[in-house]
């Protein structure tokens, strides 16, 4: 024989103090917001007015148990939590900003003597070399010199100013 449970929820009273509802309302009159954080102020808003779940879901396009976690962290650990995403561990810059502009300024200059044009593998080889960074990897160099839009491999004269 087979049952079917039909899960209950219980009804979430989110009830915002006014100085919630007022950082709330900032964050949907206007200004640049991530989207998440958008979404997640509109659903505080909805369940304040006492909508159900499954009607804010419908309106802010998430689904009913996404909306029902935004109130719970709300009601259990407050707006900061309910709106914002705890950070997330993450790899440490491999190079600092010096180490990065110095590696910048040597691929601006001339390359070594007997190198027609820089390369990447000759920019990594060359920052070691000259004591820019103690390690650094291609890989590395390379996702740099395409962050400030240089192109070493292309071009003699590759002075410009950063993009964006």
């Amino acid at each position: 024989m087979l049952f079917w449970v039909m899960r209950t929820y219980r009804r979430l009273h989110v009830r915002l103090p006014k100085r919630h509802r007022n950082k709330v309302g900032i964050l949907l009159r206007g200004g640049i917001q991530p989207v998440r954080v958008v979404l997640r102020a509109l659903v505080l808003s909805q369940l304040h007015a006492g909508k159900p779940a499954s009607e804010v879901a419908a309106n802010v396009t998430l689904t009913p148990q996404a909306v029902r976690e935004i109130g719970r962290r709300y009601e259990d650990e407050g707006l900061e939590r309910a709106l914002y995403d705890q950070d997330r561990p993450g790899a440490a810059a491999l190079l600092d900003d010096s180490q990065r502009q110095r590696i910048i300024a040597m691929v601006c200059a001339d390359p070594p003597e007997g190198c027609a044009r820089w390369t990447v593998r000759l920019v990594a080889e060359e920052a070691v070399k000259r004591k820019l960074v103690p390690k650094v990897g291609r890989e590395t160099v390379r996702i740099l010199l395409l962050h400030d839009d240089l192109k070493p491999w292309r071009e003699k004269n590759v002075v410009r100013g950063r993009v964006g």
